[in-house]
């Protein structure tokens, strides 16, 4: 006699299997995060992204070759380390990062992460950043022996030319590309610094600036416009250049940008000084410098805090207009000194480098 199946037993399906939704819905599931996260590795992202790059010391070898030689002046033994420091940038034009790229940059307190279009304009190429930062190198470079001359009283020649002209200039209609600067009310005009202090001295009223053009010289008539920063300007855009009475190279290649200016000043300073200005020990900096020795901001001064301490520096050289990023970021074991001028920065090397002074009347940028 056949028992009845109970309740709870379950007879064998011998006919076809439905799959069950679930599992169709996980697998699409996985599909899509896969995807997403070929996704994340692969796809670019809007993002710029500044690590700490390699430092070079303007005082030592590059290649088993000086990173400065001068040529027909005397120079003197170094010591120690004055380097200049650098900032990795990867996400410019060409070479776009990933979002896993981006993430992973967030999460590092060395790295910083910037939304391209405050960094780059939207129409620039990556061979227009590489000519633009070569320029500017070529340009700092130059400003730095100008400094570094300027600072040891050694005399060079100095002129300003025209380039181009800003939004509504105040010299639109009456200065040109090309035109030489020589004078202002009289005056001659041998570097930038002069041309500057002239100009806030009428305070805002109108000067005569003779120019050199077309082989002749021509006065014209100019009334400076006041800008934001107070100082009052001509709305030209000027070109510097020299002529030294010898020869400096600096021998550094795929480094761009003019962020390198002071330690390149610093640099031929104690190469055309008697003595050693670091007394041995090992400084690092940076900063743009132009021809009259005033030290200006530059852009990753966090990253390159870090450069400096991992390459050994114990002193950092900070421009003062960048103290504010400075403050609250200063690696441990890496003293920050505050500067303003060339003169500034060769009497902190010099007095951290002496014995017996630990520099305490120096400024820092928490003072």
């Amino acid at each position: 006699m056949t028992q009845p199946l109970s309740q709870d037993t379950i007879q064998p399906d011998h006919g076809p299997r439905k799959r069950d939704p679930r599992f169709t819905v996980m697998w699409a599931s996985g599909l899509l995060a896969a995807g997403l996260g070929v996704a994340a590795v692969t796809l670019p992202a809007p993002y710029v992204i500044e690590s700490p790059g390699p430092t070079f010391n303007t005082i030592g070898q590059i290649d088993s070759e000086p990173l400065i030689s001068v040529d027909g002046r005397e120079t003197y033994p170094t010591s120690g380390g004055l380097d200049l420091t650098t900032v990795f940038v990867s996400g410019s034009p060409g070479q776009p990062v990933s979002i896993f790229d981006a993430f992973r940059a967030w999460a590092d307190p060395a790295q910083a992460v910037t939304p391209r279009e405050l960094v780059y304009p939207p129409d620039v190429s990556e061979s227009d950043i590489e000519e633009r930062n070569a320029a500017a190198m070529t340009s700092s470079q130059e400003s730095a022996v100008a400094a570094a001359l300027s600072h040891l009283e050694v005399p060079y020649e100095e002129t300003l030319s025209v380039v181009g002209l800003a939004q509504d200039s105040a010299s639109e209609g009456i200065l040109q590309e090309g035109d030489v600067l020589v004078a202002i009310n009289g005056e001659p005009i041998e570097s930038l610094e002069p041309l500057k202090d002239a100009l806030n001295a009428a305070g805002g009223e109108s000067v005569e600036i003779t120019v050199l053009r077309e082989g002749g010289e021509v006065i014209e008539t100019v009334t400076p416009i006041e800008s934001e920063t107070g100082d009052y300007q001509l709305g030209v855009f000027l070109m510097s250049e020299f002529q030294f009475p010898f020869d400096v190279d600096v021998a550094l290649n795929n480094v761009g940008g003019p962020s390198a200016g002071m330690m390149f000043a610093l640099g031929i300073v104690d190469k055309l000084t008697e003595g050693e200005l670091t007394g041995g020990e090992h400084f690092a900096g940076t900063g743009t410098i132009d021809s009259s020795g005033n030290v200006g901001p530059i852009g990753g001064i966090r990253q390159k805090l870090i450069g400096a301490r991992d390459a050994g520096a114990e002193v950092f050289l900070a421009p003062a207009a960048n103290c504010e990023e400075v403050v609250g970021h200063v690696p441990d074991g890496l003293r920050v000194v505050r500067v303003q001028t060339l003169d500034d920065a060769v009497d902190a090397v010099r007095t951290l480098g002496a014995e017996n002074d630990d520099g305490a009347q120096l400024a820092s940028c928490e003072s």
